[in-house]
């Protein structure tokens, strides 16, 4: 068996000890969002470094656990804070959670992140729809022997965040009315913030949002044939637009300011998300 296909299954295992709650929807809570777990009946929850194996987040503010229960009757499991190749982690275990959420059950992620703007009148507290994403400049999930028990060795990536859920989003941010911005998303590998000759590279080709994470967990998940959306919080401008220096306390500072906003969209959302899910 391949080495990473067993550890998947290992954690697996692990957390079946733990629970056996099925979730429908899993929710990948990025900087400064981990407070929405609080909004989560909860039945079950899983500490990260509870799971032999599993990678443990280093980040500040990212509590590291999986929060298991039901919101407004659909039955999710979120991730309170995720893992970044950053962190000196293989690519693989960077991926690891968002494919046990798959093995766990759920058919519909929904990923967010705090993300550098670039778009023209962006400002520090929108909310960004990912329509697409460029993964070029960072490390691809599926580099190395295919694992055909997971999906295809050349899937398709035509349309990673799911036309349907994307519609969906755009009808909670009616309802709830707030302004959802829309874009294309860049991954980087950081740690470093972009530099701002990268910053007019990356604006150049159409990119209105960067960040360091989301997009290797998106086509791990759509590797596996889960139906995927990304929201971003813009939580600052990005380097050359920005007229002060960029700091991770930034960031979490203004994914903290737009939580309202945001617990009330991805709470709509998911809503929405389960009913495309049914039909």
């Amino acid at each position: 068996m391949d080495p990473r296909y067993e550890k998947l299954l290992s954690c697996l295992e692990q957390v079946r000890r733990q629970t056996c709650f099925v979730p429908e929807v899993g929710l990948v809570l990025g900087s400064g969002l981990g407070g929405f777990a609080d909004e989560i009946k909860t039945e079950a929850v899983v500490e990260y470094s509870s799971i032999p194996g599993f990678p443990v987040s280093t980040v500040p503010m990212h509590r590291g656990r999986f929060v298991f229960g039901t919101l407004d009757g659909v039955k999710v499991a979120v991730m309170q804070g995720r893992v970044h190749y950053y962190e000196g982690y293989e690519i693989t275990d960077v991926v690891l959670p968002v494919r046990l959420l798959g093995l766990l059950g759920a058919r519909t992620l929904l990923l967010t992140n705090a993300a550098g703007g670039i778009g023209e009148g962006f400002r520090p507290g929108d909310l960004m729809l990912i329509t697409d994403h460029i993964l070029s400049f960072a490390m691809n999930p599926l580099i190395g022997p295919n694992l055909d028990d997971l999906g295809p060795r050349f899937p398709d990536m035509s349309h990673v965040y799911d036309l349907v859920l994307c519609r969906k989003f755009r009808t909670a941010a009616a309802e709830i009315g707030a302004v959802l911005r829309e874009g294309v998303y860049a991954q980087l590998t950081g740690p470093s913030f972009e530099t701002p000759a990268e910053i007019r590279m990356l604006k150049s080709l159409g990119v209105s949002a960067v960040g360091m994470s989301t997009a290797v967990e998106a086509v791990a998940a759509r590797h596996m044939g889960l139906r995927v959306c990304g929201i971003s919080c813009i939580s600052n401008l990005a380097a050359g637009i920005s007229p002060t220096p960029l700091s991770h306390e930034e960031v979490t500072a203004a994914a903290n300011a737009a939580a309202p906003v945001f617990k009330s969209l991805l709470r709509r959302g998911v809503a929405l998300a389960a009913e495309t899910q049914e039909s």
